[in-house]
């Protein structure tokens, strides 16, 4: 198709939007009639498939596609992007590739755009399932409630040139991850802390356009996901509290939740392949 350059097996494509941007995406590619499953990565990250994400899949034959968002490496900046807008162009790469049908998933800041990809192609999507996602911004304090450091959404509430200054002194904050979630990070989900490092290299364009787009009006309504709709949240989150998946539960149509008292924002991911058999029961 015009506009598309093919991702390899080793390497990403890039997808030429109507708007003139570049949207680099990854595909494991499958068979003709294998199911799909659309990643949408956390804050920082680059878009690719990671290991432990491709092999979950791998053992149930399922293909994978995923995009870095506006001001991600290989991703044209789009200013003012709302939740919504990096949706739509995950929609239009999907077009792009000829895929109907599929499964969106994300966690983390990945949440919200798989919900959000879920309310604009409702009759495309089977299930959607967030892992320590993020919740619309309601408008209290409370929503920052058992965040370790919340600086850069607080900033991002004060806009685009707070939070870019945010970001010129901002340092991660080890107290954010619980002892399981380091002991995830060195052993099945080692590739995803690589990744996030990978996806701060050229600047926190696409993490300060991340953070506004989740602190502000997101363009797509938890209501419209009328599609069935999985919540695994780790119990002991000090990045996303649990109160988010609790907020959502109560929002979205048709959601379920499964709390893991144990676990923290990375250790949540060891539940990703139970929630594939779940979405793709579906």
């Amino acid at each position: 198709m015009a506009g598309l350059t093919p991702a390899g097996a080793s390497s990403p494509g890039s997808l030429a939007l109507p708007d003139g941007r570049a949207l680099r995406f990854f595909d494991t590619g499958g068979a003709d009639d294998a199911p799909v499953l659309v990643w949408h990565h956390g804050t920082p990250q680059t878009g690719a498939v990671i290991a432990p994400i491709a092999e979950a899949a791998a053992r149930r034959g399922v293909r994978v596609v995923s995009a870095a968002r506006p001001g991600y490496p290989g991703s044209d900046p789009l200013p003012g992007r709302t939740v919504a807008d990096a949706a739509a162009d995950v929609i239009a790469l999907l077009d792009a590739l000829g895929v109907d049908r599929f499964v969106t998933a994300g966690a983390s800041g990945g949440g919200p755009h798989a919900l959000a990809c879920a309310a604009l192609a409702p009759r495309r999507t089977a299930a959607v399932v967030t892992l320590a996602g993020i919740a619309p911004f309601w408008g209290s304090p409370d929503w920052f409630a058992g965040m370790t450091d919340p600086g850069g959404l607080q900033a991002a509430l004060a806009g685009p040139d707070a939070r870019a200054a945010h970001a010129e002194s901002a340092e991660f904050d080890p107290d954010s991850f619980t002892q399981r979630d380091y002991q995830t990070l060195e052993g099945s989900w080692r590739a995803l802390g690589q990744d996030a490092g990978a996806g701060a290299a050229e600047g926190p364009r696409g993490e300060i356009d991340d953070d506004l787009a989740y602190v502000n009006p997101w363009g797509a309504e938890l209501g419209s996901v009328t599609v069935p709709a999985l919540l695994v949240q780790g119990g002991r989150d000090r990045v996303v509290p649990a109160t988010h998946a609790g907020w959502m539960l109560e929002r979205l149509p048709q959601a379920e939740l499964w709390l893991r008292p144990h676990d923290g924002h990375v250790s949540v991911l060891t539940a990703l392949s139970p929630a594939l058999e779940w979405a793709f029961g579906f």
